[in-house]
């Protein structure tokens, strides 16, 4: 029988029996984007950068099947052992984000930001970004980045150098910055499609250059959803990701990582009432697990991340197939020198105090 002639409950079935196979051999790490029918089967869940270290802590795994995007399954190869098999369900996962900086278009900034400012500048960069910008960030000295650890390792990266390179987020990059006192007028935008600095004023005084990429989900919400949730009910609390952009951040209640947003609605008292600016299958499901607090997503209408939604019940079971035929489908593979210099800007992360 054809994997999409089975029903539902054939192959949730055989998704448990392969499970139940391999044991401690296979481990399913999901992202808390992923959709519900994925998520069951998934023996940790969490955020990318989370994951990827839960997959190096777990040394009896020979196969980790990564129900995430692209980016995220490259960054547990660099971090899990060289026998260990990081597995992709559906090579089409990747991250529109991680994709609006590749490393020839962030050389070429590279070459013309140290033309322009000398030995000045730090890079940083998001988890979110490839490998190649991991690799390149850490050879030139800085490191990664994620929501929850962005003031620290900005603030560190200040006291480096005059200047600091914010790869591939914008959003992250201003607020962030924003808060650590650094004004709007002290940030510039790298354009990569024109290759060229945006910004009015004398150069010398930016001390931020963000590069022009975003989030697709996250930048959909809008001012007017703050608005119409301010209008309708003035008494809903507005939590958002600092993926979104400045105006909706400043206008919410409260800002922060995935993990902030659900330890925040998990902390909140019974009978609040809250909005959520973030993906929208993590919204859904923090309403089904709190059903003592009133949740809605600050923009219903707002599509769920379609590249990691890609990852549906059949990939997840299609690949888990293969590895029961003794067939590795799916591979994820990050070359040694990039893999060392983006290690580099990943230990560089976790050592900052």
């Amino acid at each position: 029988m054809k994997l999409l002639d089975l029903s539902v409950k054939q192959m949730e079935d055989r998704v448990r029996e392969i499970k139940e196979k391999f044991g401690d051999r296979l481990y399913i790490p999901g992202h808390h984007y992923q959709k519900d029918e994925v998520i069951q089967f998934a023996d940790d869940v969490g955020d990318s950068l989370q994951l990827a270290k839960l997959a190096a802590q777990n040394k009896k795994a020979e196969f980790i099947v990564f129900c995430g995007v692209h980016f995220m399954a490259e960054t547990a190869d660099i971090l899990t052992r060289p026998d260990q098999k990081v597995i992709l369900p559906d090579l089409n996962a990747g991250c529109s984000m991680a994709d609006m900086a590749n490393i020839e278009q962030t050389q070429r900034a590279w070459d013309k930001l140290t033309e322009l400012f000398g030995d000045t500048i730090l890079p940083l960069t998001y988890v979110n970004s490839t490998a190649a910008i991991k690799a390149f960030v850490g050879k030139n000295g800085g490191a990664t980045v994620t929501s929850s650890n962005a003031k620290k390792i900005l603030s560190w990266a200040l006291t480096q150098k005059e200047r600091i390179l914010f790869l591939p987020d914008q959003h992250l990059g201003r607020n962030t910055a924003y808060d650590l006192g650094i004004k709007l007028d002290e940030m510039a935008v790298w354009d990569p499609e024109e290759n060229r600095l945006e910004y009015e004023g004398d150069i010398q005084n930016i001390k931020i250059i963000l590069w022009n990429g975003y989030c697709s989900v996250h930048q959909n919400f809008t001012v007017e959803n703050v608005e119409q949730v301010r209008k309708n009910d003035p008494d809903r609390k507005i939590i958002v990701h600092p993926e979104c952009t400045f105006d909706v951040v400043q206008l919410s209640d409260e800002n922060g990582s995935t993990n902030k947003i659900i330890q925040t609605i998990k902390n909140a008292p019974s009978g609040s009432k809250w909005a959520i600016g973030t993906e929208n299958n993590l919204v859904n499901r923090l309403i089904k697990e709190h059903h003592d607090k009133d949740i809605i997503s600050l923009n219903p209408f707002t599509c769920n991340c379609y590249t990691m939604n890609r990852i549906d019940l059949p990939y997840l079971l299609w690949s888990l197939e293969r590895l029961e035929e003794g067939q590795v489908v799916n591979q994820i593979t990050v070359e040694k020198e990039i893999a060392d210099n983006a290690l580099l800007a990943l230990e560089r992360m976790l050592t900052i105090k």
